[in-house]
């Protein structure tokens, strides 16, 4: 549904919306053709919804539902059929949540059976008691390795399907098992064979994704430090929306942060893994200022990068008490990035990772490095995941992220933290030619937001894991 017409929806906690155009491509007949097919999921989505990892309005009550397109990648056809496979794009209006006033936009996949086996109990989200799917069982249909598998064939049979386009870069095999994995929190992904990971963006947003757009311009740039993107498909009507890449599946490859894990537990360095991070970190930025370049963040850019800075640590420490003793020495952080645009200076900016830690690593078996999750951090809009950033932001994420795997390993070794710390600002110098840490300023200034968003999201979801980053934020308004 377009942004005009959102506007024009009236919210009741009672009343389940309906999209003023009716679901795109209808099978005539199926249960996409009216306009009952939501209001009969309704009270089924209304509980599973909220309970599931990648739904970011939890402790918000959910008003309604707005259907912004549906589409049978599996016809149900009758109540003796065999399961059938809805895609369906559902607007969540949530009054609690000011800042996004049209809702949340997901993407959801539904099995539907007359009976759920056994084996896909987990996956239930309940029985239809009215409408087109009277009688029958909805669940998700990710779990059901028999529907699963119909995203694959889809790809290799590209081209419109519904509200939905699959495109492919090059030649997919038929035949491959998928698997569920459950590690994601924003976003779902599927395994197939080992061979292809396709990641199934979860809360979807007008243009294209990042994690489809950056993978392709490094690809282009001839970097080698992300699995290029085999194929993806999007949301065609009402506005065109990325919905999942399908991307090579590193085998045997382990990630950054179980990697640094194991070498605290060991009693090990981790300085030679810092440093190769630190070049990889640096191909990456280098192959993305050419690809996408964006202006030198002059005295304007400056004083709205100092001002979003600033409101954040300020809302926090509203938010969370224990950060308002620092608060000012937090500010002058920012502001001495402000004093030195107020001289004239200025920094390049180019589209940058956006959420870099060590989770969003990984090496293989012969010790190369790829970066993954070019997506930005999902709580933020589309439009800034996408604007370009100075490329220190992502070097004060995988900064912080050293910190934190020192801290989760007791006792804590600040000495590791810092040789690690030291070792990947070398490497990423041995590539880019230009140290992080000689700009100093505007490292902390990032560092100090990066601590600040963590603090908020730990006092929030990791109660446990708040004193984490509340040290970074003690060590960081000492250096001011």
């Amino acid at each position: 549904m377009s942004e005009a017409a959102s506007a024009h929806v009236t919210l009741a906690k009672s009343t389940t919306k309906q999209a003023s155009h009716p679901p795109t491509h209808p099978r005539p007949g199926g249960p996409t053709a009216g306009t009952a097919l939501l209001p009969s999921l309704a009270p089924l989505l209304h509980d599973w919804l909220p309970r599931q990892r990648w739904f970011a309005g939890k402790g918000h009550p959910v008003a309604g539902f707005t259907l912004v397109a549906a589409t049978e990648i599996l016809p149900v056809d009758s109540p003796t059929a065999g399961p059938g496979l809805l895609h369906l794009l559902v607007r969540v209006h949530q009054p609690g949540l000011p800042a996004r006033p049209t809702g949340d936009c997901y993407q959801l996949l539904l099995g539907v059976r007359n009976d759920l086996p056994p084996a896909l109990a987990s996956a239930l989200i309940g029985r239809v008691t009215d409408g087109p799917l009277a009688g029958r069982t909805v669940y998700e249909g990710l779990h059901d390795p028999r529907l699963a598998g119909l995203l694959l064939e889809r790809f290799r049979r590209p081209g419109p399907l519904g509200a939905l386009r699959f495109e492919r870069a090059e030649t997919i095999p038929a035949g491959l098992a998928p698997r569920l994995l459950d590690t994601e929190q924003s976003n779902s992904s599927l395994v197939f064979g080992d061979a292809y990971i396709l990641k199934i963006l979860r809360r979807v947003f007008p243009g294209t994704n990042p994690d489809l757009e950056l993978p392709l311009a490094l690809v282009g740039e001839g970097c080698g430090r992300v699995p290029a993107p085999v194929a993806w498909f999007e949301a065609t009507t009402p506005e065109p929306l990325t919905l999942g890449v399908l991307q090579p599946f590193l085998r045997g490859a382990e990630d950054g942060w179980q990697l640094a894990l194991g070498a605290l537990a060991a009693g090990r360095d981790f300085v030679p893994e810092a440093r190769a991070l630190g070049r990889a970190t640096a191909e990456v930025h280098t192959a993305l200022a050419s690809a996408l370049p964006g202006p030198d963040l002059r005295l304007a850019g400056t004083e709205a990068l100092v001002a979003g800075m600033t409101q954040r640590l300020e809302s926090t420490a509203q938010a969370v008490p224990a950060l308002l003793p620092y608060v000012p020495a937090l500010h002058a952080a920012f502001d001495a990035v402000a004093e030195l645009g107020h001289r004239g200076r200025s920094w390049a900016t180019h589209r940058v990772h956006g959420d870099l830690h060590l989770g969003q690593t990984l090496r293989a078996a012969d010790g190369f490095w790829s970066l993954i999750d070019f997506e930005g951090e999902p709580a933020r809009p589309l439009a800034e995941r996408r604007s370009p950033q100075p490329p220190v932001r992502d070097v004060a994420g995988m900064l912080r992220s050293f910190d934190y795997a020192a801290r989760s390993h007791r006792p804590w070794s600040d000495a590791w933290a810092e040789r690690c710390r030291a070792a990947y600002c070398e490497g990423y110098a041995d590539v880019s030619g230009t140290d992080p840490r000689s700009e100093p300023e505007l490292l902390r200034a990032h560092e100090t937001d990066k601590a600040v968003y963590e603090v908020l999201y730990e006092a929030r979801h990791r109660p446990d894991w708040l004193p984490v980053p509340m040290a970074a934020i003690q060590r960081l308004a000492a250096s001011t």
